[in-house]
């Protein structure tokens, strides 16, 4: 950010990233099954005429069901359901605007590969690859897409053979820091 941007004050940390699939059950399967997540609780919202449209920008007939999970060691993920008449069942490719992946480090992206490739509900794209020269920032990095049956791609990711990697968050970033003041009473 340039010395004219502003922080948001308070901002602490990302919670979680959200997900709106087609298949509340089946995509809580991949995720608990296949990725080791644990489901921490479910809600459900509307319809409401009063609340939809205003505070999820959605139309007034719509109406939906969460499930909130901890991805270990870092990362909460929440998948939505979402019903209304004008839904479009249509999931953004990559190229398409609001297109996204997640992406997972793995030991070994080739046994990644050999595990999910006979899996229903979910195709590898293309092979496995590799950074070549073309970006020395991150050269020798094996990773490979996979794409869910709603549209959701994951990629796998193996940075062990990248020379000198960026500052990516990881591991060595995770630490707890506590933010409780001490009470007038023990001061």
């Amino acid at each position: 950010m340039n010395q004219n941007s502003r922080h948001l004050p308070g901002l602490q940390y990302v919670d979680h990233v959200a997900f709106t699939v087609p298949d509340l059950d089946a995509a809580a399967r991949l995720f608990t099954e296949l990725l080791g997540a644990e489901e921490l609780y479910r809600s459900t919202r509307g319809p409401d005429a009063a609340v939809m449209p205003e505070h999820f920008g959605v139309p007034e007939d719509a109406h939906l069901e969460l499930r909130m999970f901890r991805l270990p060691p870092n990362l909460n993920v929440e998948l939505f359901q979402w019903w209304s008449a004008d839904r479009s069942p249509v999931f953004p490719r990559a190229s398409d605007a609001g297109g996204h992946h997640l992406c997972f480090v793995v030991d070994d992206v080739d046994d990644v590969v050999a595990t999910i490739a006979g899996l229903d509900g979910i195709d590898i794209l293309g092979t496995r690859k590799e950074v070549a020269g073309d970006s020395p920032a991150v050269a020798g990095n094996r990773w490979v897409y996979a794409r869910t049956s709603w549209g959701l791609i994951l990629e796998f990711v193996d940075r062990s053979r990248v020379a000198d990697p960026p500052h990516l968050v990881g591991p060595h970033d995770w630490h707890m820091t506590s933010t409780t003041q001490p009470s007038e009473a023990t001061a």
